[in-house]
């Protein structure tokens, strides 16, 4: 990699890579909305700086070796469209650091809200003993839901041995070993037989024609995690029809189902979806009470 000269600070490589990214045109929907926060994000992850950094270290000068493995690695974003947190194995979710790769999704869902707000108004924090988390993948969910519910125990799930791996890095990174348990299980079939408060899952939705339409960022994340049929909704209909026997009778059904929840209302017009909202952004997230589960027929 050739060096330029005239990049020296940390300024002049946030500068320099976000023009970089411009230029590609890049698609950014890993953690960041656009060309700068990429650039930075990538920029001082590489330097082991705090993203809220002092800003006048911004003018502090990089030594070869960091020039020669920042420019490196804002090459391999433009070239290869390797999505950031895959190039630093970090993303952040609900507030905590998760190690990821190449073997799951990178954590990117409107739900960590809901955890960081204990699912309120829809279910009281101190009636939550269980937690189900189905399709783990990095164990964000899981793992969030187990610092937001301390006392709470919390199974998570995936089909994905390689999924899991990463998983329990990410248990042990956040020191909740004695509170999240991994399973590997497609969905519901090979976890014991009991009841939780809170089954949550942000299962494979993408349908047909969008996997078909996906950036080349997208292309870097596993499809197994993506695919959901043809029309996304798959994984989900199988969570409907299994969850009646999971979900304790206060319990709480919460999916992450992304552009699919139009297929899936059109498919379901007499289950009453809740479609929540959330103030940073994000939909395609239903719930349904213990109740409405209990009675509706797929």
């Amino acid at each position: 990699m050739s060096h330029y000269p005239e990049l020296t600070t940390i300024r002049d490589f946030i500068r320099y890579a976000t023009s970089r990214f411009n230029e590609a045109a890049l698609y950014f929907g890993h953690g960041t909305d656009n060309a700068w926060d990429e650039a930075s994000s990538l920029v001082l992850h590489t330097l082991h700086l705090p993203h809220d950094i002092n800003p006048t270290v911004l003018d502090a000068h990089l030594i070869k070796e960091e020039q020669a493995t920042l420019l490196k690695l804002i090459e391999e974003r433009v070239t290869k469209r390797i999505p950031v947190p895959y190039l630093t194995h970090e993303a952040w979710f609900a507030g905590l650091s998760f190690y990821v790769d190449e073997r799951v999704l990178i954590p990117r869902s409107p739900i960590a809200e809901l955890i960081e707000h204990q699912f309120e108004p829809w279910i009281a924090a101190e009636d939550v003993h269980t937690i189900l988390d189905l399709c783990t993948g990095s164990g964000c969910i899981a793992i969030a839901c187990a610092k937001a519910f301390p006392e709470a125990e919390i199974d998570a799930s995936d089909i994905s041995p390689e999924a899991l791996a990463v998983a329990k890095i990410n248990v042990l990174r956040q020191n909740v070993e004695d509170q999240v348990h991994l399973y590997e299980s497609d969905l519901f079939t090979s976890l014991p037989l009991k009841k939780y408060d809170i089954i949550v899952s942000n299962p494979p939705y993408v349908d047909g024609a969008d996997l078909v339409a996906l950036p080349p960022e997208y292309l870097h994340e596993p499809r197994l995690g993506l695919e959901g049929g043809t029309e996304g909704i798959d994984f989900v209909v199988r969570i409907l029809q299994q969850a009646r026997q999971y979900l304790s009778p206060q319990g709480i059904l919460v999916v992450e189902v992304g552009n699919s929840e139009v297929a899936l209302a059109e498919r379901f017009p007499h289950i009453p979806f809740t479609w929540l909202e959330f103030e940073r952004g994000g939909g395609g997230v239903f719930l349904l009470t213990a109740e409405q589960v209990e009675e509706m027929s797929i």
